[in-house]
């Protein structure tokens, strides 16, 4: 049953055990964060679209993969700053597209959110098994360290979860900065299409696998920038949430567009196209041996361990925020003493935790990718129904370009949602399976039990009486 009476005790107690800890970011740990979402993805996964596409294939994916998500970050931006709640891209998609595309947005997100982690920390226990760390041959003892300790220290507070973020992104950055001035020396040109082409249409040494090798390798050139759109979910925890989102998100991609460029040239060029597609460790081997690869190698693991740690943010975020409106079960939502959602951090994890026996990193990343796709078409869309329907909506930042802007975003995000299916038909069928299970469980059941005095069921409500007014 649908809660009513908006200011009711009965609201402000509910609302009371659901609290985040706000004012706990400013634009540069939001920035930070931005980062930690995608760093891991500098330092391995993205290599694997060497395969699909070749170097050529690779970079012409990775420019149009940049470009969309310039567009959608802008076009979020706005969003953000006009709507700051923790549901982010789920809160958006409500006040465009009501609860059925609110609800399907917010699952898409979730999808990625929960399944991203599992992904990445398969390559955790590579790095860790390479390494030779305590001893360790069998991942899953890594995976249950992964999961365990970095939930634990998000209990504990989003201020302090952030600020450990921020530390570790920063020495992931440092080692990005390590990798390039080493790998300088040893890029040839030459390494870059050493991919013999094949007799695909549009095949040569450029592209190895012809046109179709493009598309097939979008979606790991999304994997550059994976989960960057995750920043306005700390809307409610940041200080000046109509300033310091937009801010942080666009800076955010600044410098992620610097940092992928980098390693796609230097390490492609250091070690070759070939070699290269099938590494797991691709900017260590780039390097070969010698102190700066043992340097990498091991800050390396750091890149991993901050977008495990801050993507666990972001799934705890958007399950808070579905749950807090009754589109999952309400119990998720409750937050601890220190205002951190605690069954929203330990339940996706538990999840993620049971995904790392498949020890499918590559499968597991394209069914994040999937889900990400498919929020990006669905938050673009909101966009420009919401620029249609809502021109006068307060809007402190607006989207540079308009809906042309995110326009663009949306028919790139189409097609990497069929990519997706192009690179890995189950994988794809799996996550589409996975978001058809939680559409059914909204159909039948919960969009019968909102919550009416959720922010983002608010946000709803009075779009629609001063539609109603008119």
């Amino acid at each position: 049953m649908t809660t009513t009476g908006v200011g009711s005790s009965a609201d402000d107690e509910y609302l009371a055990k659901r609290q985040l800890r706000s004012g706990a970011a400013g634009w540069v740990l939001l920035a930070g964060l931005g980062v930690s979402y995608v760093i891991s993805g500098d330092y391995s996964g993205w290599n694997f679209g060497l395969a699909e596409g070749g170097f050529g294939g690779l970079a012409i994916a990775g420019v149009v993969i940049a470009a969309m998500y310039f567009a959608m970050v802008l076009g979020m931006a706005e969003l953000s700053s006009a709507l700051p709640t923790a549901g982010g891209g789920y809160t958006f998609a409500r006040r465009a597209l009501g609860p059925w595309g609110g609800y399907a947005t917010g699952t898409a997100i979730l999808i990625e959110y929960s399944i991203a982690p599992a992904a990445i920390a398969t390559f955790i226990g590579a790095y860790v098994e390479s390494l030779q760390l305590f001893g360790i041959t069998d991942g899953w003892w890594v995976y249950l360290a992964a999961y365990a300790i970095f939930v634990g220290i998000h209990l504990s507070g989003a201020g302090e979860a952030l600020k450990v973020m921020f530390v570790i992104t920063a020495i992931a950055v440092v080692g990005l900065i390590v990798f390039a001035v080493a790998a300088i020396p040893l890029f040839d040109p030459a390494n870059l299409v050493d991919i013999p082409a094949t007799d695909a249409v549009g095949a040569s040494a450029t592209l190895p696998f012809g046109l179709l090798g493009v598309w097939s390798a979008v979606p790991f050139a999304i994997w550059f920038f994976l989960a960057v759109e995750g920043v306005p979910l700390a809307a409610e925890e940041a200080r000046d949430p109509r300033r310091d989102v937009p801010r942080g998100i666009v800076v955010s991609m600044l410098v992620l567009v610097v940092t992928g460029a980098v390693v796609l040239v230097l390490s492609t060029g250091a070690l070759g196209a070939e070699a290269l597609s099938q590494s797991g460790n691709p900017l260590v081997e780039a390097l070969g041996t010698g102190i700066a690869a043992t340097v990498v190698n091991y800050i390396g693991l750091a890149g991993l361990i901050a977008s495990f740690f801050s993507i666990i943010y972001a799934y705890s975020r958007q399950t808070f925020a579905l749950s807090r409106a009754g589109y999952l079960p309400r119990v998720l939502s409750v937050t601890n003493s220190r205002k951190a959602p605690a069954l929203a951090l330990i339940v996706p994890g538990v999840i993620g935790f049971l995904l790392t026996f498949t020890g499918e990193g590559a499968t597991l990343l394209n069914m994040a990718v999937f889900g990400a796709a498919l929020s990006y078409v669905l938050m673009m869309v909101s966009h420009i129904v919401l620029r249609r329907r809502e021109p006068d909506m307060p809007r402190p930042y607006r989207t540079p370009g308009g809906t042309a802007t995110t326009g663009f975003a949306l028919v790139v995000a189409c097609i990497a949602v069929v990519a997706t299916f192009l690179v890995d038909t189950v994988a794809a069928l799996c996550a589409l399976g996975a978001f058809a299970l939680f559409m059914a469980w909204f159909g039948f059941y919960s969009r019968h039990h909102l919550v009416a005095s959720a922010p983002d069921e608010e946000f709803a409500a009075l779009a629609a009486a001063e539609e109603a007014l008119k």
